[in-house]
């Protein structure tokens, strides 16, 4: 049985996958694939690993004729069409591990960035344009007693705010389709509309899944609702925002700041932003740590097992209309 992994995963995923003689491996770890390269590597794969840049689209899951388990190497799968996986009866798995602390981390990273312009100084200083301490030189807020708003109040919206409210005494407010009231007592945070967290918060941290109504939830209108020396923080999707309104707010001065981990059209990134000082980019490294990176690269395998060696559904499963809810998931 053949399992098709398009990128380069750390080890233990691959150790564990090795274990069974009756798994061949096509392990790719150059550059992404084409779509008719992937196409055609897939054709005859029992189990294809993809990781968020690949498009896991109808073309490829049609091409893919022996198909069991698509295990993303990921925890968001909107890059996969899971209607037409699912009717086809392809399992699609997931890595929802553990990285709520590493996501949650970068965000405040990235707010951090901003306020205090960090690469800014770092290419001052690289410049050799340090010549002498100004006392007006990259002035920017204090964070502490400020206020957050979180659009999207999950596991890792909820770590920001833990870490925004026990380390910097920030004043939380959220945006969610459901009310969080063990979280809200937790953090002292208020479930607010998003026009109140617009209009209201120093810092706004993005971390909701992309679905069709968050598509472009920040664009010009949104910009302009927020304090003009607010910073917006983006950790989860990059089409969350209208990438060409944002980078015209930063320039005109709508709001502050903006930190960015993720992009619209990924890898590319729109021009405007990258000519801007005040905007830190990163690339799509949020989940970047030893602890969870490994942790993925076992969970990946684990749902390739689950299905091709012990013929059961992928332990962390996403279309549960596969099974007959008896399956076990953490999503």
């Amino acid at each position: 049985m053949k399992v098709l992994i398009t990128r380069e995963i750390p080890q233990v995923g691959i150790n564990i996958l090795r274990q069974y003689p009756q798994l061949e491996l096509d392990y790719r770890q150059g550059p992404p694939l084409s779509e008719e390269e992937l196409k055609k590597a897939v054709k005859d794969a029992d189990a294809y690993i993809p990781v968020i840049p690949d498009q896991v689209n109808k073309s490829i899951l049609t091409a893919g004729k022996q198909l069991k388990v698509v295990a993303t190497y990921s925890v968001g799968y909107d890059h996969i069409d899971l209607g037409t996986a699912t009717s086809k009866g392809i399992y699609v798995g997931n890595t929802p591990g553990d990285l709520t602390e590493s996501v949650a981390e970068h965000a405040i990273a990235l707010m951090l960035g901003v306020a205090k312009h960090i690469a800014e100084g770092d290419k001052f200083c690289r410049s050799g344009k340090f010549q002498y301490w100004d006392p007006m030189l990259y002035m920017g807020p204090k964070l502490v007693g400020k206020t957050i708003g979180i659009v999207g109040f999950g596991r890792i919206g909820q770590m920001v705010g833990k870490i925004a409210k026990y380390g910097f005494n920030m004043n939380v407010i959220y945006n969610d389709v459901m009310k969080h009231a063990e979280a809200e007592g937790l953090l002292d945070a208020e479930k607010v509309d998003m026009d109140n967290l617009l209009e209201n918060s120093d810092v706004v941290s993005l971390n909701c899944n992309l679905t069709d109504a968050t598509h472009h939830l920040i664009g010009e209108d949104e910009l302009k609702k927020m304090k003009p020396f607010a910073i917006l923080i983006n950790t989860s999707r990059g089409p969350i925002i209208n990438e060409a309104a944002l980078a015209t707010g930063l320039k005109e001065g709508w709001i502050a700041g903006a930190g960015l981990d993720v992009f619209e059209n990924e890898p590319e990134i729109n021009v405007g932003l990258k000519k801007l000082n005040n905007v830190v980019l990163t690339p799509h490294t949020a989940s970047a740590t030893f602890e969870a990176r490994i942790q993925m690269s076992r969970m990946v395998a684990e749902n390739v097992v689950d299905v091709l060696i012990n013929k059961k559904p992928p332990r962390y499963l996403v279309n549960k209309e596969l099974t007959d809810n008896k399956v076990s998931s953490i999503v």
